[in-house]
């Protein structure tokens, strides 16, 4: 099912003045207690941030699923779950960072396991009775998880903005170029954050070697301090 969504903001600007509703009122408005989204956001691009926003329209939480949350990187999975953590949440003022929940899923080469953690994980965020749905976007046959959740509504966008693969992303920035127009500017700051860091320069010469084995989690100096939007 493709939901239309009216936001927030359109609705208040209708009604002139925010004032209006109360928080209750509000609350009502959304179809989902929570809504999960599942990717690996390595990095987060503007397509990612389409569509949490969109979440955060229809459901009054979002709980982001990090998948590859193990503490290993590679080229692959060059970011640790509490760094794509820190890049994603920079993209959002204060307000909605309180909606947005993360759990984080290490890799399981088996479906049944795999969903089994992801369940196990949203149901220790979720309160008793919630109603919980699944958003996402089929871009491929990379997108089959989707339909293993049937338990959860989805919602499923059929249009993105620059909906494409990150990997010709995660390439240039080994090649040290950031494709800004790809990237909110939270994730940015991070990536240019981030190339100061000796693990980048690690990454990239395993980039350059087609080295995809894993190196040790430390992540050399820290990235502490991202601007607010």
């Amino acid at each position: 099912m493709i939901f239309k969504v009216l936001s927030l903001c359109r609705i208040f600007a209708l009604h002139g003045a925010t004032d209006e509703f109360t928080k209750s009122e509000i609350t009502l408005m959304y179809t989902f207690d929570y809504l999960v989204f599942i990717g690996r956001f390595q990095p987060f691009h503007l397509a990612h941030l389409q569509t949490i926003e969109i979440a955060l329209q229809q459901s009054q939480h979002v709980i982001l699923a990090l998948g590859s949350a193990q503490s290993e990187r590679n080229i692959k999975n060059p970011f640790l779950a509490h760094e794509r953590e820190q890049m994603i949440l920079a993209n959002f003022p204060e307000d909605e960072q309180k909606r947005i929940h993360f759990v984080h899923v290490v890799d399981v080469y088996n479906d049944e396991k795999w969903v089994k953690q992801v369940k196990d994980l949203v149901n220790k965020v979720v309160q008793p009775n919630a109603k919980v749905g699944l958003i996402g976007h089929f871009k491929d046959e990379s997108s089959y998880y989707l339909a293993l959740f049937p338990e959860w509504e989805m919602v499923e966008l059929d249009s993105l903005k620059d909906s494409i693969s990150a990997t010709p992303m995660r390439e240039a920035y080994y090649r040290g170029e950031i494709q800004t127009e790809f990237f909110p500017k939270g994730t940015v700051y991070f990536l240019e954050e981030f190339q100061k860091t000796s693990t980048y320069q690690t990454l990239q010469q395993k980039f350059n070697a087609n080295d995809r084995s894993n190196i040790e989690a430390s992540s050399g100096r820290e990235i502490k301090h991202l601007p607010k939007r």
